[in-house]
């Protein structure tokens, strides 16, 4: 094989959409000779066009030399047919998700380049090994998974067969350096590693509103302004569109053979089936106009019908507890005075498993996640039957103190718990079954989803003894295998290891 960084270096690329411009796109700013081939009459001339066109924009804005975009022209050649891919070093297929189409191109393109060009598909949710079954030299192909829109997205997964050459895999992680991108490795697998770990914080968002805990934007509030997200798992799912996520959820869950901790809930199907499909139907968790703006959106804040709370008995307070009463400037009684609400902050605990467990009273009990940051907003939540006057003391001296509340019903685990709880628990079964080494999952999350943390870091943070205490909690109270710690946590936070520590 060529050096990928030779100065003659060719790609070809077969299919002239979206991916497929983005693609040549990057080849072109990375040096590289592009022939992008369609079947359709025309489209990969219009696809050279439009990518030449993207490309003149940047030099108006002084991010791209003149020189730079006439090298680029004379590099770009649009095809007519496969037989011009005969001096191609790669060719890269980017048609529709349709395995048996991609089988038919994979075949055109064996037959039309030299037996040392290296084959790769872009697809997304196909396994790499299901495309290249029918290939006579299934050691040249892998994937090469670029993300929408590829000029913008860093990320490029490369993805191995059990029969791709390790020289493969190093050629096409050179060639998504040249592009621009940062290349993670990862083995073929449903949902590869940005898929595959981005489950979680949509389907457990699903699950809290199911399970009647909280709304959609109460749980998009906690998971913007406690645990950094850019957009909460509602809002982004209605910006990727429900049509998309909805059947990818399927295919992963179906990939891993049902598991549970993959599965989606009844609210997110509802979505669906009722068209309400995000921001292009103009509904999905939240109404939008037609430039995307969400209408009216409902308000995460608990507003307290009671004045504040000026003393509170902690149960099993610890030092974190005894800074949250201080800071709100509550008194902390030595005992009990039958009359202050009862401050605890439980791990994957609800408050009736709590009052049940420690004797406390249900009706004073009040509940803060102390498990994210609560420097903005602070979730607080009760037993049923609790007093509502109880509950809005203390989030009044929460609202005095300069930050908002969101008041959920009882939930193990509350919601940052939860999500944080589950994407860190898949990210460490990501690592246990070797879909990719625990940097890479890391990586990728926050390349590909904007993840201010990747999974096994989130886990590392909260710390891995208390996402597995969390998930044991939940999994004990709620019965459910969705909620089964991985062996990869459950032994690295019992001998006290770093999650990243290797077998």
């Amino acid at each position: 094989m060529i050096d990928p960084n030779d100065k003659d270096f060719t790609v070809g690329i077969v299919g002239a959409g979206a991916m497929g411009q983005g693609i040549a796109q990057v080849a072109l700013t990375g040096g590289m000779n592009v022939i992008l081939h369609d079947v359709r009459e025309g489209a990969a001339e219009a696809g050279i066009s439009a990518v030449l066109k993207r490309l003149a924009r940047l030099v108006e804005k002084g991010k791209l030399d003149e020189k730079e975009l006439a090298a680029m022209r004379g590099r770009a050649i649009a095809a007519s047919s496969l037989g011009e891919f005969s001096a191609c070093h790669l060719v890269i297929e980017a048609v529709f998700e349709d395995l048996d189409l991609k089988q038919r191109v994979f075949g055109e393109i064996e037959s039309a380049v030299s037996g040392d060009c290296v084959i790769a598909t872009n697809t997304s949710s196909i396994l790499i090994s299901s495309i290249a079954r029918a290939s006579e030299n299934r050691g040249r192909i892998a994937g090469l998974h670029f993300f929408n829109p590829v000029p913008l997205m860093r990320l490029v997964e490369v993805i191995r067969c059990p029969e791709t050459r390790p020289d493969v895999v190093d050629f096409l992680v050179a060639v998504g350096t040249r592009m621009g991108r940062t290349p993670v490795v990862a083995k073929d697998a449903p949902g590869f590693i940005v898929n595959f770990g981005g489950r979680s914080y949509t389907t457990e968002a699903m699950r809290i509103v199911h399970d009647g805990v909280a709304t959609p934007a109460q749980i998009d509030a906690v998971m913007r302004d406690c645990c950094g997200f850019r957009m909460g798992p509602c809002e982004l799912m209605d910006l990727t569109g429900v049509d998309v996520n909805f059947p990818a959820t399927q295919v992963i869950y179906s990939g891993y053979n049902d598991d549970p901790r993959l599965k989606t809930s009844f609210p997110h199907r509802l979505l669906l089936e009722s068209g309400q499909l995000g921001r292009k139907t103009h509904r999905g968790n939240f109404r939008y106009d037609d430039k995307g703006a969400m209408i009216d959106p409902p308000s995460p804040d608990h507003v307290p019908g009671a004045p504040a709370a000026k003393s509170v008995v902690l149960c099993e307070g610890g030092d974190a507890l005894k800074a949250f009463a201080a800071a709100l400037g509550l008194a902390v009684l030595g005992s009990d005075d039958g009359k202050s609400p009862l401050l605890a902050s439980p791990l994957g605990e609800d408050c009736t498993a709590f009052s049940v467990r420690t004797g406390a009273d249900y009706r004073r009990l009040v509940a803060v996640d102390l498990s994210a940051d609560t420097s903005r907003r602070v979730t607080v939540m009760t037993a049923p039957g609790a007093d509502a006057a109880a509950r809005d003391g203390v989030a009044a001296a929460i609202i005095a103190s300069g930050r908002s509340v969101t008041a959920i019903k009882d939930s193990p685990g509350f919601i940052a718990q939860r999500i944080r709880a589950m994407i860190a628990n898949l990210g460490c079964e990501m690592a246990q079954i070797g879909v990719a080494a625990p940097d890479q999952i890391d990586l990728a999350l926050k390349l590909g989803l904007n993840y201010p943390l990747g999974p096994l870091e989130m886990a590392e943070t909260m710390g891995a003894a208390s996402v597995l205490s969390i998930l044991a909690n939940i999994q004990a109270l709620t019965g459910e295998d969705r909620y089964r710690p991985s062996a990869w946590l459950r032994r690295r936070a019992s001998l006290g290891l770093s999650i990243a520590t290797p077998d």
